[in-house]
């Protein structure tokens, strides 16, 4: 499996990062070396000072296919799930302010946490769907769908013409804003609307 993911999907996380904001989705991928394996805890890397949480709606592709239309998107995949894209800050403005590719900050060991899956058709509306992050108790994101830049559907029939999906891989669908850092001890929650769909403590 894959793991793609889109950066620059809300404005107002394009906007505390200072970003440019995208005519095209942004694209990039994490290996599958980079899932936090279930129950275990996420271990801040030696190589940064500066890991920041950004939590993000995922989808699991069902099938395979390219050059999907975005009216059959919806065919694709049945599960809709919640996941943590940890991002070596620091390490990443370095690698940006060269010109360099951001895998290093963003597809290290255990940087994408991956959640319960929940079928999408518990959803009303999967382009209004409420989800938030909690440090510690205390909420530091919150985001609904609707203010995504591109849409799920879109969003498969676009990263579908460069790459092909296959049964298993994960869209990182984009952050909103409110990342930020994380240190030792703290703990992350997930929710999607009222479902607790992940838990990770830090070391």
């Amino acid at each position: 499996m894959k793991i793609i993911c889109i950066g620059r999907n809300y404005t107002e996380h394009i906007e505390e990062l200072k970003n440019e904001k995208p005519t095209e989705p942004v694209i990039f991928i994490k290996p599958d070396s980079a899932v936090l394996p279930k129950e275990q805890e996420f271990y801040i890397p030696e190589f940064s000072n500066d890991v920041h949480y950004e939590v993000e709606v995922l989808v699991k592709i069902k099938r395979v296919g390219k050059h999907i239309k975005e009216e059959f998107a919806g065919t694709y995949y049945d599960e809709i799930g919640l996941g943590i894209d940890f991002t070596a800050r620091d390490l990443q403005s370095k690698l940006k302010d060269k010109g360099l590719p951001w895998e290093k900050a963003k597809g290290f060991d255990g940087a994408a946490v991956i959640g319960e899956w929940m079928p999408k058709s518990n959803f009303k509306d999967l382009n209004n769907l409420n989800f938030s992050l909690l440090k510690n108790g205390e909420a530091v994101q919150k985001g609904n769908t609707s203010l995504m830049l591109w849409k799920i559907d879109e969003i498969i029939s676009y990263v579908s013409t460069f790459f092909m999906l296959k049964k298993g891989d994960v869209i990182f669908t984009g952050t909103p804003a409110g990342v930020g850092k994380v240190s030792a001890n703290d703990y992350l929650t997930g929710y999607l609307e009222e479902a607790e769909l992940f838990n990770v403590k830090i070391r």
